[in-house]
């Protein structure tokens, strides 16, 4: 048995973070990511700064992560990077960057799914963490997606719901901004509903056929609500803050967990993975948990620097089509959209 060890570099620039992670044998040795401050001012992501500032990120946080890693380029076995989808600029900036350095250094080019590897960002090898066995439920959730889909392989999946409108992190920023708070609000709506009563204001949840959600409803419900509070009440927000953010971060949960209820009782399976950027959020992890012992889930939540954007989660997808000789050639572009 050939005891040669195999060095993944993943490159990740779908949004506004410029990561690079270097992978022996599905283990991580580096995962270094540049997060983007300029769009807080702007309250989003703007594509074009965005571009720009994965120019300038790029060769340091490569350079950081082989460092890291401890090893040199020429002990590299490939190059992975995300193809799509994301913002075309950024996406650019990594597939240009992957390309010239594959060649360079004459090794294999992987492309690599975006949302794919929010799946199989489980299947990285961490101490006291087991993955979960297939088939099961991954649910990825993100500013840009919101998707149920059932995984029958690492690279057989199937999307059983998605968002017909925003995505969930969209909902939790959009929501945050509504009521003042600076970009990114997820993370702030999350804070303060720990300190407030998720039943003080109801919210309705929309109706979506099957396992499809909508959430471009749920923001429009929020904006007016607040509206028609603060009309009557300047300081309403101040006085309310910590009870509206429960009752906003409670009413997005119940609408993900309805559908993962629906899905696993539809498809028979019990075993669910969360994965994305909004796993991160407090509330989905502790609903998760009660749900293993309300309707006898297994459920899976990756390490949270694997949960946001991350290239570690690059790599191993790249490890796993590196050990198949899924290669891409030279003439691979990126892609704003595609499909899983």
């Amino acid at each position: 048995m050939s005891t040669q060890n195999i060095y993944i570099l993943g490159i990740e620039s779908s949004c506004d973070d410029t990561s690079a992670a270097v992978l022996c044998n599905g283990k991580i040795l580096s995962n270094v990511v540049a997060s983007q401050k300029i769009h807080e001012q702007y309250g989003g992501v703007v594509p074009e700064l965005a571009s720009r500032a994965h120019q300038q990120n790029i060769v340091p946080v490569i350079d950081q992560a082989i460092q890291q890693a401890n090893i040199s380029k020429k002990d590299l076995s490939a190059i992975a990077f995300t193809k799509g989808p994301g913002l075309m600029g950024s996406l650019l900036v990594g597939t240009s960057f992957a390309k010239s350095l594959a060649l360079a250094l004459a090794i294999p080019l992987i492309d690599v799914h975006h949302m794919q590897a929010h799946i199989l960002a489980h299947f990285i090898e961490e101490e006291g963490y087991t993955p979960p066995t297939f088939p099961f439920l991954g649910m990825t959730i993100s500013g840009g997606h919101t998707q149920i889909v059932k995984v029958r392989d690492h690279f057989d999946m199937e999307v059983i719901g998605q968002t017909i409108d925003d995505a969930v992190g969209e909902a939790f920023d959009k929501s945050a901004k509504i009521m003042g708070l600076p970009y990114p609000g997820g993370p702030l709506i999350d804070k303060y509903a720990a300190l407030g009563n998720p039943k003080a204001f109801p919210f309705t949840k929309p109706r979506v056929d099957g396992l499809n959600f909508s959430f471009s409803g749920f923001k429009t419900a929020v904006l007016y609500f607040i509206q028609k509070q603060v009309k009557e009440n300047p300081n309403f927000i101040e006085e309310n803050l910590n009870d509206i953010c429960a009752s906003i971060q409670y009413t997005i949960i119940n609408i993900l967990i309805d559908k993962l209820k629906k899905a696993s009782k539809e498809t028979g399976i019990t075993r669910i993975a969360i994965g994305g950027g909004v796993s991160a959020n407090s509330g989905i992890r502790s609903a998760l948990k009660e749900g293993e012992y309300k309707f006898g889930w297994t459920t899976y939540v990756p390490k949270f620097e694997y949960t946001t954007d991350n290239a570690a989660m690059i790599t191993i997808v790249g490890y796993l089509k590196f050990l198949k000789k899924d290669f891409a050639d030279m003439g691979v572009v990126a892609k704003a959209r595609i499909q899983l």
